[in-house]
């Protein structure tokens, strides 16, 4: 979080975190520097288009001319630089246009737990070079991954988005009527004082990722290309990836017992395991769930967050 925070500094204005409010204190507690009003806060988490929508529109009421970059707390980033140069077009592009700008990755493997964004005609604004949006494309199966891997025509949705804040809501209000006009009545009982009353029409809001509402419909999307190194700590895959394994590949936290067990992520730190004759398995113990699946379907996960959401079991989240 504190990374991710510092990352965008330089970058902005002013770095607003976006979460809902239950992880408020947590939050400033994990990066004290943010001012009093650096939090744009969630009465409850409802899917991205919802959250993103609201942050454009509160920027919106400081700014008629705010430019937004999305950027997720999980990624981790090295070759800050390249980062740098990627936000900085995407940010003139989207000022200097009326359109939305994700920025993708050519694909360093044949990885089947990412969304991937076909790229059509080059173009430039500004002086800034970019693609045109072909298409989104779901996770694929391995043969598909390899072959958008040597197409060179696919970038890795890395879930990094720069754009106008008032052309968002534009589209956001073409594309996605609903959750644009429950923001609107959410942010209306908030600017009166009533809390309550936001966060009663905020929850009632439907639960949809900004890919499918607004990014797969718009005609107005641009890929900026990039060339840092990224990883999705989102996924506990990626995550494992990243930290110390044992000989047999594992990755553990806690007292687990292992027997013939390989490449697995565990994180059990409460109470024993035993885990026998598996491999490439996922198991995360908190609280108040726990999460048991392959490596391969980690990303999935997401899935379940959507779900929840939908079915108003936000306690879990």
């Amino acid at each position: 979080m504190a990374e991710a925070y510092d990352r965008m500094k330089p970058l902005a204005r002013q770095v607003f975190v976006l979460t809902e409010e239950r992880q408020i204190q947590l939050i400033r507690e994990l990066v004290p520097e943010i001012p009093p009003d650096g939090v744009i806060a969630e009465p409850a988490a409802r899917g991205t288009t919802n959250a993103l929508g609201l942050a454009a529109l509160t920027l919106l009421e400081h700014d008629p001319d705010a430019v937004m970059v999305s950027t997720a707390a999980d990624h981790v980033i090295s070759g800050l630089p390249a980062f740098q140069r990627a936000v900085r077009s995407a940010s003139v592009i989207a000022e200097h246009s009326r359109h939305l700008v994700t920025i993708g990755l050519r694909p360093r493997y044949a990885a089947t737990g990412f969304g991937y964004i076909e790229a059509g005609p080059a173009t430039a604004v500004a002086g800034q070079p970019a693609f045109e949006v072909q298409r989104f494309v779901e996770k694929p199966d391995a043969a598909a991954a390899q072959q958008y891997r040597q197409d060179g025509r696919y970038f890795w949705n890395l879930n990094l988005f720069c754009w106008r804040c008032d052309v968002f809501v534009e589209e956001l209000q073409k594309h996605g009527p609903d959750h644009y006009r429950g923001l609107v009545r959410s942010l209306e009982r908030r600017k009166v004082g009533d809390e309550q009353g936001a966060a009663e029409v905020y929850v009632q809001l439907p639960v949809d990722a900004v890919d499918y509402t607004v990014l797969e419909k718009t005609g107005r999307l641009l890929l900026v290309q990039a060339d840092f190194e990224w990883a999705d700590v989102g996924s506990w895959s990626e995550l494992a990836d990243l930290l110390h394994q044992d000989d047999a590949g594992n990755v553990v936290e806690g007292v687990p017992v292992l027997i013939d067990t390989r490449n697995s992520f565990i994180s059990v730190p409460d109470k024993l395991v035993a885990v026998i004759g598996l491999s490439d398995l996922v198991v995360v113990d908190t609280e108040d769930a726990l999460l048991v699946c392959p490596k391969s379907r980690a990303q999935d996960v997401k899935k379940v967050v959507e779900i929840l959401g939908r079915t108003g079991q936000t306690q879990y989240l």
